[in-house]
């Protein structure tokens, strides 16, 4: 995609993934995977006019509907049965992450280990139907109630196109989340990830097409359009590095009996990463500022003060859009990682096992170092985000660069090429330590190292 992700792919050794037969198997079988998921993006619902839809979609661009169309991969602006695409999932996930640091039961399921895990897993699941019928019974209600300038979106309204909206919807989303899950087990990389990973990337093409088509219209020279994708890969090679970027936290383990040996001392460290919070602030933060719009523009609600006031302060572009954009972003980055990180946990953990920061006690003094520490680097990260997501932003308004270039997309993009890179070398590592282990075994090594 750019020089800083290419270099990662070419990075790895190509040679030992074909012969490596599992991890091919495995990348099959994400690319089928994925196929099936483009080819679901282009089934449209029963009962809708795609010309109408599309003319009344391109009326309300620029509002939460195109980064429900970005995650979808085109499918929401298609009227799709994956228009929700796994989004109702993702909330689910985070509403269970966030319940199992705040309410005792569910953190109490989340410590049970294995069996915790799986149980959370299976309420996630019942919390996504739940969550995809309402939000499938809302997109119906709203599809009855849309005209366009050539009639109706939904050709017969009625009690049978709710009811086949929902079940079209819901059961798109229910796929969506096995099929994430059955790429998560049998091939490579977090299934969900590349779900959105693929729906990106595959518009992405049409997002510069459409940058070099305005272009030709005269909305852009040839040395601007050069200096946008500049701009483009600028960004790309500073969201890898930052996202490479962790403070380690010196950390060492004395000696201590093992059995009936003496272990020496040990000298390990803690990685904090300067982004623990990933992608998520962006997205709440979008979600929040672009609702009231969104509401605005499908009540057709047109007059008023109150209505002028949102539509005006609150579009692309504005300073106080902008600001609470880039507040929100950092409140959510502070948030979301005191949810996922608790130093006084890891501080615990530390203990127990003999570890210690150099010249910090072992307890409470540990955890307010790393809560310390933390602070500090989520500062620099939630300041990092809101450069990325903003400086997009500013371009999108003003110079209508296409939704799929901005800040979030890029976000999605570089991380999730990074974790899947890493696992296919995690994979190459250990099928080679396999290899190692059975060419030993042929030759009969004994434990001095002689045939």
């Amino acid at each position: 995609m750019a020089s800083a992700v290419e270099q990662m792919a070419k990075n790895m050794n190509w040679g030992a993934v074909s012969k490596a037969t599992e991890l091919k198997q495995r990348i099959l079988f994400v690319i089928f995977a994925l196929i099936i998921y483009r080819i679901g993006t282009y089934i449209p619902i029963p009962g809708v006019d795609p010309q109408v839809w599309g003319e009344v979609f391109d009326q309300q661009g620029g509002g939460i509907l195109d980064m429900f169309n970005m995650f979808s991969g085109g499918a929401l602006s298609r009227m799709t049965i994956f228009a929700l695409n796994i989004m109702p999932y993702i909330s689910a996930s985070i509403i269970m992450q966030l319940g199992s640091a705040m309410i005792p039961q569910l953190e109490a399921i989340k410590k049970e280990g294995e069996l915790g895990r799986i149980k959370i897993n299976q309420y996630t699941r019942y919390l996504t139907v739940i969550l995809a019928t309402v939000q499938a019974y809302g997109l119906a209600i709203g599809l009855q109630a849309t005209q366009g300038a050539s009639g109706g979106a939904v050709i017969n309204p009625g009690p049978f196109f709710v009811m086949s909206t929902i079940i079209t919807i819901v059961g798109g989303t229910i796929f969506l989340m096995w099929l994430g899950e059955q790429i998560t087990q049998r091939g490579i990389g977090n299934g969900i990830s590349l779900i959105i990973f693929a729906g990106i990337v595959a518009e992405l093409p049409r997002a510069i097409v459409g940058t070099l088509e305005l272009g030709r219209q005269g909305q852009f020279n040839l040395l601007e359009i050069a200096a946008l994708f500049l701009l483009v890969t600028a960004a790309i090679v500073f969201i890898v590095f930052m996202e490479r970027a962790q403070r380690r936290v010196p950390v060492q383990y004395p000696r201590r009996q093992v059995g009936n040996a003496m272990a020496a001392a040990q000298q390990s460290h803690l990685p904090l990463k300067i982004n623990t919070a990933g992608v998520i602030p962006p997205i709440f933060a979008s979600s929040l500022l672009l609702l009231p719009l969104t509401i605005v523009g499908f009540s057709g609600a047109e007059g008023g003060d109150f209505t002028a006031a949102i539509s005006r302060y609150l579009a692309h572009g504005q300073p106080l859009y902008m600001i609470l954009y880039g507040g929100l972003i950092a409140f959510f980055c502070f948030f979301y990682t005191a949810i996922v990180f608790n130093p006084k946990e890891n501080a615990d953990m530390l203990k127990k096992h003999g570890g210690f920061v150099p010249g910090i006690r072992p307890g409470e003094q540990t955890a307010s170092y790393i809560d310390f520490v933390l602070t500090r680097i989520t500062t620099v990260g939630a300041a990092y985000l809101v450069i990325v997501c903003l400086l997009p932003e500013f371009l999108i308004s003003q110079y209508s660069i296409p939704f799929y270039l901005g800040g979030t997309s890029l976000l999605i993009v570089v991380t999730v090429t990074m974790d899947t890179v890493a696992q296919v070398h995690s994979h190459l590592i250990a099928h080679q330590y396999e290899g190692l282990m059975k060419k030993t075994k042929l030759r009969g090594v004994s434990p001095r190292g002689q045939r």
